[in-house]
């Protein structure tokens, strides 16, 4: 199904609209798509020759998925270190940072 500016897009096995500009438009319609961008701050996908370009983000959402980006890959390194086996006791840990703080 495509309504007017809105494109189908499955994920994780849901269903999502998302709203959906051609990069002419977005040259034509900047100021007016940044303003609808800033009181909704629903993502706009753009694209060029009916495929995907890229995403047009608010920029605190955008700085929000940076974080989150930060701490997910942090887990997946502490989860990687477990399956190498390089992990250390609490106790070792105490003694590691406390030659490590000085």
């Amino acid at each position: 199904m495509r309504t007017k500016n809105l494109t189908r897009k499955k994920c994780h096995n849901s269903i999502t609209y998302m709203k959906t500009e051609i990069v002419t438009t977005l040259k034509r319609e900047a100021t007016k798509i940044l303003a609808e961008l800033n009181r909704t701050r629903e993502p706009v996908l753009i694209t060029e020759h009916g495929k995907p370009s890229a995403y047009l983000v608010d920029a605190d959402d955008y700085e929000m998925l940076q974080e989150r980006m930060l701490v997910l890959e942090g887990i997946a390194r502490g989860e990687t270190a477990i399956l190498e086996k390089r992990v250390c006791s609490h106790e070792e840990a105490k003694r590691k940072m406390k030659k490590w703080l000085g």
